[in-house]
């Protein structure tokens, strides 16, 4: 189970832009990085033609990914960063009783 996943709200905590906050966009698991929104915005330069929205080229603005060590998950109750931890459940479906892992701010204790 990953500690940051999409559509999370972190906050950066190393980097240029450190402090700010937004959206997990996507998650790259194999090379441990996030692409957050509004955070990391590089320029890039397109050829005319390449992709079928931007068919005149020029210079375009995206976010690039970070590597997941530098976003901490923000705490629901105090609006800040925290650690994830892990707390396990039982629940009782159809008839049977299966244990589930569900994410919890080290901060507050709330479920995230």
């Amino acid at each position: 189970m990953a500690k940051i996943k999409k559509d999370d709200l972190v906050v950066v905590i190393a980097g240029r832009d450190r402090g700010q906050q937004g959206r997990v966009l996507s998650v790259d698991p194999e090379r441990e990085r996030v692409v957050v929104e509004g955070i990391q915005r590089v320029t890039k330069h397109i050829k005319p033609g390449t992709r079928r929205d931007n068919a005149e080229g020029g210079l375009v603005t995206v976010e690039a990914a970070i590597h997941i060590s530098n976003v901490m998950l923000v705490d629901p109750e105090t609006k800040k960063g925290t650690r994830v931890g892990y707390r396990t459940e039982e629940v009782e479906q159809d008839g049977r009783t299966r244990t589930k892992r569900v994410r919890v701010a080290k901060r507050s204790g709330k479920d995230v």
